[in-house]
This record gives structure tokens, C-alpha cells and sequence, in this order.
């Protein structure tokens, strides 16, 4: 099926060239936009999972929005190393037994909990929550390995009163390969020991060797968190900002390339040319391309033709289901009343500020507000700011050290404690430019 994309066209007018750009609608990628109740179990062979939007392809939709914009990016990576602080490590008591420390040791030799720690990391603050496959050693008496599944590609079963799984697999395809889909049974979320005692009880009872592996979810609390939670910077995308910030960049792009401003922006809902192409018949993408470029065409002439002046341009529109409001297929939006020379300097740094409030990033610990005459805070005000942002990790850090805990106590390392300890700037008066300290702000070795 043809996929409408953007397109900038330029026209030659009495009046000098014209440029108008066709942008296509946003694609209804939230959960509820459309009734939750809507979205079904699907099923694979004898795999059932919760598809993760209306059409299982909500976390690359997300992720394709974000990628559009540098300052997203900018402020996902950061919020995910301040996440990571100091990195995880199991910390031993001096009095630790020897065949203790050695046996923690080699554990963390075997994984890369770098790695593991910095992706989880990832997810939980892309998705707000993230997948850890715990594997037990041959004997099931105790966790010989853990693995980060990437969130997104991954699946969660039904909630049907059963045992519940994870299914993790490609599923940017539409049909993923069976063989190639890795089914774990998934812990009890409110109580994992309870259920991973049990089930290793059961394991060893069958006197089988090889692997048992078993996912682990940590899931950040959030208002709506059924099977995959929105995340909170979705108001980025449902509000005005993230799509003002687009459109100042396209204007800025319009004027490099084209010595025009951008006057008119249209945008098209696919439902719209969906429809079209069932009117007329076609089914071939090329020619549905060919018949898309027509229209487009039909459009601009309408819009820059004298002869239609003071004339207007209807279209149908569809009701959403999930909120009741009509929405049109075709917007046009007269640009025309943008700033001249379209600098839009005042515009781009209000933008990128509410884009990095929403997404809990100072803008000057990130350096993305342009302008020569931004305010800067001094090295003490940037210094705390660093201090806050990393102590306000401190709740996820205790959901993220759960999975730990669990470690240690199955294996039976009872005084070792998992810990995600923070970096701390210092004063100059310290000599020194850094110290670690717990996640509660107590400095090493006090």
C-alpha cells in the first residue's frame, strides 16, 4: 500500500515562487486514540500476545517521531546516563566470605552488566519499563546469567488467569518467523521469589538438564499502565510543540534551499488517499503514487490560481472513536503571516525550552538553546542541577535494583548489597573533580 511522505513543492507565481509542503497526518499511534478496548489478543501459530498499539507498531512509530527531533534525542540520552550514574555493582561486605566474594565476582565476570545496566536503563526511560532474562545453572539451584531483552521487541501474553509469557521477536515484521520467536514464562510481578522458588522446585523435580530462563519485567507506575504504559513525554507529541518545532526547522529549509518562505502547509490523512484509491480502482502502488502527485497538483493549482480567489476547498473527514471529535482529512495551513526572513530565533528557543521541560532536562545541562544572548547558569547553579537530576533517579533506581535483590537472594549471597551509585561534581576546594557516593548521597567509604 502507497505511504504518503513529505514533499516540498515549488511553484513559479506572478508573484515570485511559491512553496507549499505536503506533510502527511500523524499516524494515530497512542494506545487509547481509537479505544483501547479495541486492541485484541493476535495470534502466531500457538503464540497469543497483546499486540503493543492497534497495529503492533507503536514503539517504532514512537521512536521514528523522536528521531526526528535532535533535542528528544539529546535529552533521551542524557536522562539515560544520569540514569546510569556510577553504573550497577554488587558491593561486599569486608567481612564477606571468600567463596562468597568469588563466586559474586565471577558472576559479574560472566555477565556484562554494563551492558545490561546501560540498557535496561534505555528502556525504562524510553518505555517506562524493561525486560531481564534470568537463567539458572544446570542443577536450577541457583541464577547463573541475566540478559536485557530490548522492551521493543518485545510481547506480553494475555492476562487470562495462566501462567503469562513474554514473546520476543522481530515484530517490525508483520508476521514474525516462528522459529525465530523466544517464548519466556514471565515471574509473578507482585511477588517474583515466591514464584521463581516454585518453579525452580519444579524444575529440579524433572531432573532435566540445560537452561530455564525466565523474564523478570520492571514496570515504572504510571496512570495507564495495563500492558505497555504510555510514556510521559507522549504529551510532546498529542500537544502543539513538538509539531511548531518541526514546522519552524521546515520553514528554516524551505528558505536555504528554495530563496522562499514556506506558505502553505498541507497535511493529508492516509485515510483520505485510502479512500481515493477504493473510489478509483487502483490498486498498483505505482500508479496510486502517480495518482497522488495528480491530486497534489489539482491542489496547488487551486490555492495559487487567481481565477480562485475567495474561493474555499472541502474534503470528507472521519470521527475518532476513541474521542468522539470529527477529523478532517485535508488541513491547509496559510503560513503566509511568518516572521519575515524567517528566523524565528525567539520561536526555536521557546520551542526547544518546552521540549526539554517536558522531558525533565535543564536546557543549559544539554547546551541545546541557540541564540547569543541565552541566559547561562554558573558552574555552582550546573553543578546542582546535575546533583538534582541524578537524585531524582532514586526511584527508579530502586525499581531497577529489584532484579538484583533477587539475584542475591536465590544464590544465597545474603550480606551483598546491588547498588547504582551516583557521581557527584565537586568544589574546586576538594582537588579533586569527581566522587561517588550511594544513591541516598552519602560519599564512599563514610
Amino acid at each position: 500500500m502507497y505511504k504518503d511522505t513529505f514533499e516540498p513543492y515549488t511553484f513559479t507565481t506572478s508573484r515570485g515562487p511559491l512553496v507549499a509542503a505536503f506533510v502527511p497526518a500523524a499516524e494515530k499511534i497512542w494506545k487509547e486514540d481509537g479505544g483501547a478496548e479495541q486492541i485484541t489478543p493476535e495470534k502466531i501459530e500457538n503464540y497469543e500476545y497483546m499486540p503493543w498499539g492497534a497495529d503492533n507498531q507503536m514503539p517504532y512509530d514512537i521512536l521514528e517521531q523522536i528521531e526526528k527531533d535532535e533535542t528528544i534525542n539529546t535529552c533521551q540520552q542524557h536522562n539515560i546516563k544520569n540514569c546510569y550514574a556510577a553504573g550497577l555493582d554488587y558491593i561486599l561486605p569486608d567481612n564477606a566470605a571468600s567463596g562468597i566474594a568469588d563466586e559474586v565476582r565471577r558472576f559479574l565476570l560472566r555477565n556484562d552488566m554494563a551492558a545490561y545496566y546501560l540498557g535496561v536503563c534505555t528502556d525504562i526511560k524510553f518505555w517506562q519499563f524493561a525486560v531481564t532474562v534470568i537463567t539458572l545453572n544446570k542443577k536450577g539451584s541457583a541464577i547463573a546469567a541475566i540478559a536485557r531483552k530490548e522492551a521493543m521487541y518485545c510481547r506480553f501474553s494475555p492476562d487470562n488467569g495462566e501462567r503469562r509469557y513474554v514473546l520476543y521477536a522481530n515484530w517490525r515484521e508483520n508476521c514474525p518467523d516462528k522459529n525465530k520467536i523466544h517464548k519466556y514464562p514471565l515471574l509473578d510481578e507482585d511477588d517474583p521469589i515466591a514464584d521463581l522458588e516454585q518453579c525452580m522446585k519444579t524444575y529440579a523435580a524433572r531432573k532435566k538438564g540445560g537452561d530455564a530462563q525466565f523474564a523478570i519485567v520492571t514496570r515504572i507506575p504510571t496512570p495507564d499502565s495495563t500492558y505497555y504504559p504510555i510514556p510521559y513525554y507522549a504529551s510532546l507529541f498529542k500537544g502543539k510543540w513538538y509539531d511548531i518545532k518541526q514546522l519552524i526547522a521546515l520553514g528554516k529549509y524551505s528558505k536555504l534551499k528554495n530563496a522562499a518562505p514556506l506558505k502553505y502547509l498541507i497535511t493529508i490523512s492516509q485515510n483520505f488517499w485510502d479512500e481515493q484509491f477504493e473510489l478509483a480502482g487502483i490498486t498498483a502502488e505505482d500508479k496510486q503514487a502517480d495518482f497522488v502527485k495528480k491530486k497534489k497538483t489539482e491542489i496547488i493549482d487551486f490555492l495559487t490560481g487567481a481565477e480562485n480567489s475567495g474561493r474555499a476547498i472541502f474534503s470528507g473527514s472521519y470521527v475518532d472513536p476513541g474521542t468522539g471529535r470529527e477529523i478532517p482529512h485535508i488541513q491547509i495551513t496559510n503560513l503566509e503571516n511568518a516572521k519575515e526572513g524567517g528566523d524565528w530565533e525567539t520561536d526555536i528557543q521557546e520551542a526547544i525550552n518546552m521540549v526539554c521541560f517536558v522531558m525533565g532536562v535543564h536546557s543549559n545541562l544539554v547546551g541545546s538553546v541557540p541564540g547569543k544572548s541565552q541566559s547561562n547558569n554558573s558552574g555552582s547553579d550546573k553543578r546542582e542541577l546535575y546533583m538534582i537530576a541524578q537524585l531524582l533517579n532514586k526511584p527508579t533506581h530502586d525499581l531497577l535494583m529489584r532484579v538484583h535483590r533477587i539475584i542475591c537472594y536465590v544464590n544465597g549471597w545474603k550480606d551483598v548489597k546491588p547498588e547504582c551509585r551516583i557521581m557527584q561534581l565537586t568544589t574546586l576546594d576538594e582537588h579533586r573533580d569527581i566522587k561517588q557516593t550511594d544513591d541516598k548521597g552519602k560519599e564512599e567509604g563514610q
